[in-house]
Parts: C-alpha cells; structure tokens; sequence
C-alpha cells in the first residue's frame, strides 16, 4: 500500500472533504478504485466520487459521509491505495517509494564509494532532489543532496540489488 493522500478537514455541509493529494499529477488520485483509510486500527476501503480542484486543493465526496459533522471525523485520515493500480512505467522510469531506501554509490577513480542512502526526496522547480542519509558503510555522517538527473548524475539504477551509482564527486 502506498500513501496517496489525506483528508485535512471538511468542505461545505453536504459531507464533502478537503484532500491534500501526493500523486503527481494530482488528479490521478482520483483514478485508483481502491482507496483505503486506516481507521480504528483497520484498513477500511472507502469511495471517494465526484473528486475535483477546489481553490489551491481538492476536494472529495465520501460515499455514506453526508453531512459536516461526519466529514469532520475524518480529518487527519491518511488515504492508501495498493501499489498494483500504479500505471506501469517505462523501463528507465520510477517512483520515488522505489527510490528511497536505495544505496548510493559514486565512483571515484579507481574506487566505488558509497555516499549513503536515499532518504526521501524533494520536489524543486528545476528537477527532483535525492536526500542521502549516512549508512553503515558509508563514507561519512554528512547528509547529501544530489539532484535526480538521469543520464548526467544518475548513470545507474538497480532497484533489485537496492543500489543507484551517480557520477558525483566525494566531496561535494
């Protein structure tokens, strides 16, 4: 299951509500057909219709949420959907959850050296950024920012052997 979204409040007295969306583009969110919540210690599917841009957001109706008050309970409600309905991506394509976790390796002369691991990532104006955390093994504690570039920084990617090799010096 991967996190898609989260119900940040009600919108309106009908029992709609306010979604902060995390798939890029934001409106495949509302492609999934299965979107889960984690309520009361247990996934339990709901279904979202009439899902739209509201503003600088979007918003979403509940299916047997009908009223504010319900709407309301839901605030702070993650939404998952299962990993199986992500649309399948070319063979140099990945999502960022493949990404994190991975150990990052530069090559340095003669030697492969390893920076750390993909933390997380950010979203820039110009292009996405690796967060790399230090790892057992690693060269040393320093957090690194490395700008996800295929091809100029990024030469490999290896999500079943969980390693990335990025032409990127040491030091920087």
């Amino acid at each position: 299951m991967l996190l898609a979204g989260k119900i940040t409040g009600a919108y309106g007295i009908k029992g709609w509500v306010k979604v902060q969306v995390f798939t890029d583009p934001p409106d495949n969110f509302f492609a999934f057909r299965h979107h889960q919540v984690l309520r009361r210690g247990q996934l339990e599917t709901i279904e979202l219709v009439d899902g739209r841009s509201q503003g600088k957001g979007w918003v979403a109706r509940v299916v047997g949420v009908d009223n504010r008050t319900d709407a309301e309970l839901l605030r702070g409600t993650e939404i998952w959907v299962p990993q199986s309905e992500l649309p399948v991506l070319a063979s140099d394509e990945y999502y960022w959850h493949q990404l994190q976790g991975l150990q990052v390796w530069c090559e340095h002369g003669e030697q492969r050296l390893l920076l750390g691991e993909v933390d997380h990532l950010l979203e820039t104006g110009a292009n996405d950024v690796l967060v790399l955390r230090s790892s057992e093994g690693s060269i040393d504690e320093r957090e690194r920012l490395i700008p996800y570039l295929p091809d100029s920084v990024v030469l490999a990617v290896d999500t079943e052997a969980g390693t990335m090799t990025v032409n990127w010096h040491p030091e920087d």
